[in-house]
């Protein structure tokens, strides 16, 4: 798609669509005819709206596109919409410590490193994270704001929120970190919390970067209650990010933390790797546009929403994925129509609201789906839009990965089976333009066939989270 030709984000509505007087009406809309109307000219309900600049260089350009012109009136019906929000500007690559001038600069953090040192990490694990920490330090900048925390049996703060303006005597206390006993991880995200919430600046990545080897064995240790745990501090506007390291921890924990708090999850199979995986979050990081995203929609009341969530009437809400420059995000919305009449009818009401790091404010964007129903079936019965089905596919590839997973853990389905699906899987994901999660299948699938059912277990998890989000990087 042409960058230039953007949407005004306060102003996103379906592609075609007539324009709303009253933002609650749910009455028909009167008779319209798009090859009357001069305001509708060159009107294709089928292709999403062309997208003029963003004005005000904000972060996220919005996009709607029902899955077909029309739907059937007089009976029941369902239809598809996707959503889509990409990010402005495009990815550049940042020099270890190095920001970069104008439109592109790196977006500045506030970041917490929150590293376990129970006594499994004692040896090559310790020291790999020593060197990715130090890493991470040589890669911020004056303006960047670092803390971390570590925890074994207690937490401690290793050090205080504060810019990285002196990196060596930082370095110096990383080097000094030594293993202790069992893992509080509960605590450890909660004394990570603090740090970053001690920092009031709207115009920075917040993130707390957590690394562990093994299960909860001190502190809370409950299933629910940690994700519970990492949902509320995402409700504080602190992203999480997971990295998992070696055979033993537990993956479903660290992947449904990580789903919960808006972050990334990672499986890190050996020692030498985890200094590669933080050079990747943090790349990421200093490329965030918008965080904080949050979706509602209220369907009308004689709209079932099936997908992503189910509602009838009810306003629910969504949180999303933080955006770096260049990535986009998909969302399918999957409606019921009950039997209905002629004539053009909103369908349901959203908004999305997020903080808009390029302008430093909380923006907020309404978004209307919007139907004709019509009694001609050469109209509603034609195929579903190709942007539409494909990021339905996708959708669907997330939940068959869980089922592959879930599968695996109860011996509900043979390896032989999981091959099977994880082969079908991956030639979707791959003809569908993922190519990320397509190779993390085929690592899946080579671990499964080596005996290795734990990595392939651990590397799914990360493909289902990342379908799940429906994020990808351009």
């Amino acid at each position: 798609m042409d960058p230039t030709q953007r949407i005004d984000p306060n102003k996103t509505q379906l592609t075609g669509v007539p324009p709303l007087n009253d933002p609650l009406r749910t009455q028909a809309m009167g008779a319209f005819d798009p090859l009357k109307t001069q305001a509708m000219a060159g009107f294709d309900p089928l292709k999403t709206t062309a997208m003029a600049a963003i004005p005000g260089g904000k972060a996220l350009m919005t996009t709607l596109t029902a899955g077909r012109e029309a739907s059937m009136a007089n009976g029941p019906a369902r239809e598809q919409y996707l959503l889509e929000l990409t990010a402005a500007g495009a990815v550049q690559s940042f020099g270890v410590g190095v920001a970069s001038s104008g439109a592109s600069t790196r977006t500045p953090l506030n970041l917490c490193l929150v590293i376990d040192r129970s006594g499994s990490m004692e040896g090559a694990p310790l020291d790999y994270v020593k060197q990715a920490c130090s890493y991470v330090v040589d890669m911020l900048t004056p303006n960047d704001i670092l803390s971390i925390v570590t925890f074994e049996e207690t937490v401690d703060v290793l050090m205080p929120p504060q810019k990285v303006t002196s990196k060596q005597p930082i370095k110096d206390g990383i080097q000094r970190l030594m293993p202790g006993n069992t893992t509080n991880l509960f605590d450890g995200l909660s004394l990570g919390m603090q740090q970053v919430m001690g920092v009031s600046d709207p115009g920075r990545a917040t993130r707390l970067v957590v690394l562990t080897d093994g299960d909860p064995t001190a502190g809370i240790k409950d299933f629910s209650a940690l994700v519970q745990h990492a949902g509320e501090i995402k409700g504080r506007g602190i992203t999480c990010t997971f990295l998992g390291f070696g055979p033993d921890y537990n993956e479903e924990l660290l992947a449904s933390m990580a789903k919960k708090a808006g972050g990334n999850y990672y499986y890190i199979p050996q020692p030498q790797m985890i200094p590669d995986v933080f050079r990747t979050e943090l790349e990421k990081l200093i490329t965030t546009v918008a965080r904080n995203l949050h979706l509602t929609v209220k369907p009308a009341r004689w709209v079932t929403l099936r997908s992503p969530q189910t509602s009838t009437g009810t306003e629910i809400k969504i949180p999303l994925a933080d955006l770096e420059r260049g990535s986009t995000l998909t969302q399918v919305f999957d409606f019921d129509f009950a039997n209905h009449p002629l004539g053009w009818y909103r369908v349901a009401s959203g908004k999305l609201s997020y903080d808009d790091l390029l302008t430093g404010q909380n923006e907020s964007v309404d978004i209307d789906f919007v139907m004709e129903f019509t009694g001609d079936a050469s109209r509603y019965s034609v195929p579903v839009n190709p942007a539409v089905a494909s990021a339905a596919q996708v959708a669907m590839a997330s939940k068959v990965v869980e089922k592959t997973v879930m599968g695996l853990k109860t011996g509900m389905i043979t390896q032989m089976g999981a091959v099977q699906e994880l082969q079908k899987t991956q030639m979707l994901l791959a003809q569908e333009g993922r190519t990320a999660e397509a190779q993390e299948v085929t690592m899946a699938l080579r671990a499964i066939q080596s005996g290795d059912s734990s990595g392939a277990e651990k590397t799914l998890m990360g493909t289902m989270l990342n379908l799940d989000q429906g994020k990808k990087s351009t």
